[in-house]
């Protein structure tokens, strides 16, 4: 076996055929990196000149001339190949040493425990906890951050049309999205200059919620790598509301058919007073989507609250796009992270949403193994460590 440097072109062709592909691992990634500081990198494995393993690494400058390496999403190969898995970590790791690295951070696409809808072990399922002890022995350490959720739930659509799907939803997730549809609600993509939209809606939902939002900045540079290529979709569901923004109005947000006027920006002026009443085009939800391999991942969305019990507006946008997942033949749609498995049988509010889009065997928790770091540097990995403690206190 041979430890390479190979091109972005290459490895994007290997990336595409992986099972463990992940959109993270794509050199559009690495120049949305690359916009943002960090160096990419291109390594891999090859035996007989074929190559078995490969990876993009991505590296910052912290202080002192030393950079911490990061693999978002990789590597990619099947760490439960103790000779490959070692092969290439140890060559990573001199290599990551070699360029001034205290650190490198792994955060593989890699499903380790085969569970149902409910979170539950399946009997005879995939347990690759070999995975774990191979990363273990060659010195790697669960990481105290990763860069996606460690467990997601999804549903698995190959071979079902969008009303066998339906009929697979839970009672109740039907019924919000009839009501939905009764309300008028319409789903739509958004163009490049309509992102705005979405990060209004975001940006209220994080205040609310409580977590932190992305920059405007980054919908749209997601937008120019992936658009084109048909590997991200930005999505409004939208209703014609009547001086949607008057919150005084206890006739204001009910539905109306008077000619629309559409507010590009998404955000309405409350109506003057003695001016004629209109109706607007109002977003109520909107979400970010990466269509990437076999699946469509639910990656962010938000709802503008005062209208989530009204009009479902969320229910409308996930249906809209399982439905585009199933007729453009992807294999599963991922809604992405849930906080964590259910604890005696109860649910989170995000999980239960989720899981109301499968009743019966589609659905299923994806458990990934989680990230894992090797520090190359003990020194200043402990200093680094210190100090960052420091800073949080």
């Amino acid at each position: 076996m041979k430890f390479i440097t190979i091109s972005p072109t290459d490895f994007a062709d290997y990336a595409a055929k992986s099972p463990y592909k992940s959109f993270m691992q794509t050199p559009e990634i690495a120049k949305y990196r690359e916009a943002n500081g960090w160096t990419a990198y291109y390594l891999g494995v090859t035996e007989s000149d074929e190559l078995k393993a490969a990876t993009m690494l991505v590296a910052k400058p912290t202080f002192l001339g030393k950079s911490t390496f990061l693999a978002p999403g990789g590597p990619l190969l099947d760490l439960e190949d103790a000779k490959l898995t070692a092969f290439l970590l140890t060559h990573l790791k001199r290599y990551v040493k070699s360029h001034n690295g205290y650190v490198l951070h792994l955060d593989p696409y890699y499903e380790l425990t085969e569970r149902d809808r409910d979170g539950n072990p399946i009997p005879n399922g995939f347990n690759r906890t070999k995975a774990e002890h191979n990363l273990q022995k060659l010195g790697f350490k669960p990481a105290p951050t990763t860069g996606q959720p460690r467990y997601s739930f999804a549903i698995d659509l190959a071979g079902r049309t969008p009303d066998e799907i339906l009929a697979d939803f839970k009672r109740n997730t039907r019924g919000h999205i009839r009501k939905a549809e009764k309300a008028g609600v319409t789903v739509r993509e958004l163009k490049r200059e309509e992102l705005n939209i979405l990060k209004q809606i975001t940006s209220s939902t994080a205040a609310r919620r409580d977590f932190t939002d992305k920059p405007l900045s980054y919908y749209e540079q997601m937008y120019d790598l992936f658009h084109d290529r048909g590997e991200v979709m930005f999505m409004v569901a939208e209703a014609e509301l009547e001086d949607a923004s008057f919150e005084g109005d206890p006739e204001a947000g009910k539905p109306r058919t008077s000619a629309k006027t559409p507010v590009a920006t998404g955000v309405l002026d409350a109506p003057r007073e003695g001016s004629v009443s209109s109706s607007h085009m109002v977003p109520l939800s909107a979400a970010m989507f990466m269509l990437y391999g076999d699946e469509v991942i639910y990656l962010f969305s938000g709802s503008e609250e005062r209208y989530m019990k009204e009009y479902n507006a969320q229910y409308a946008i996930q249906w809209h796009m399982i439905k585009y997942a199933a007729e453009h033949e992807f294999k599963r749609y991922n809604f992405y992270g849930i906080s964590g498995l259910p604890h005696n049988g109860e649910l989170d509010g995000i999980y239960e949403f989720k899981k109301g889009f499968s009743s019966g065997q589609y659905g299923h928790v994806i458990e990934l193994i989680g990230a894992y770091e090797l520090s190359t540097n003990a020194p200043f990995y402990h200093l680094h460590h210190l100090i960052s403690k420091l800073k949080h206190h």
